[in-house]
């Protein structure tokens, strides 16, 4: 699963990386939390895409209780499409979620030990995402996403049997594209990221605490 994850760029440098025609308005995140807000991108058109905010944990459009989001920050990437709580999203509501680190725990010496995953070379990079717009009978409206994940590559193996889909930079547009498309091209993209372009490294269990967001979380120990 992915549970954690964090992206220590300001606005402008996300503008940059990720092709952006506006500065977003964001501060790095050092330990993002489910329910909390994350960063995302979107298109409405094929390759026209824009930053949006949203709430980590999906609720299907037909939800009658939001309480379900809490549940929903993964899906597994196996059973996506078929899926009831996901395979509306998968045909028509795609999004970059970005990221440049995750963590993962193991157990260790009787501790819960986490570890600090990203790419080698400390870029930033965008987990394969969905999103829903949720509204209440009172009218009000949340826009929510979920994570998707797949069977982990040998260094994340050493952690977790699971990983966050990380996509290559090369099929950003593919999967943001909003037109129908079939989904096995789709779900050719959701498999493991190549594991000798990743790095890995134990950091302070402060982490365990969505409540510290700070440079530290990320720092090895």
């Amino acid at each position: 699963m992915c549970g954690r994850f964090s992206q220590s760029l300001a606005g402008d440098a996300i503008a940059q990386a990720f092709q952006l025609a506006e500065v977003p308005d964001w501060q790095p995140r050092y330990n993002i939390a489910p329910t909390q807000t994350i960063p995302a991108i979107m298109a409405t058109e094929k390759s026209d895409r824009h930053f949006k905010p949203l709430r980590w944990g999906l609720i299907p459009s037909w939800s009658k209780d939001p309480a379900i989001g809490v549940k929903m920050i993964n899906a597994r990437s196996e059973t996506v499409a078929e899926k009831p709580s996901f395979r509306s999203a998968f045909k028509r509501h795609r999004c970059l979620i970005l990221a440049d680190g995750f963590y993962e725990w193991c157990k260790q010496s009787g501790k819960k030990q986490p570890f600090y995953f990203q790419l080698q070379d400390g870029s930033p990079f965008a987990f394969a995402g969905l999103w829903e717009r949720w509204q209440a009978l009172e009218g009000d409206v949340l826009e929510t996403c979920t994570i998707l994940t797949t069977e982990a590559n040998q260094l994340v193996a050493q952690v977790h049997d699971r990983m966050p889909v990380i996509l290559p930079t090369d099929r950003y547009d593919q999967w943001l594209d909003p037109t129908p498309q079939p989904s096995e091209p789709l779900q050719a993209l959701l498999r493991p990221y190549d594991a000798d372009r990743m790095s890995a490294y134990p950091v302070s269990v402060s982490v365990n605490s969505p409540w510290n967001d700070v440079p530290e979380c990320v720092t090895p120990i």
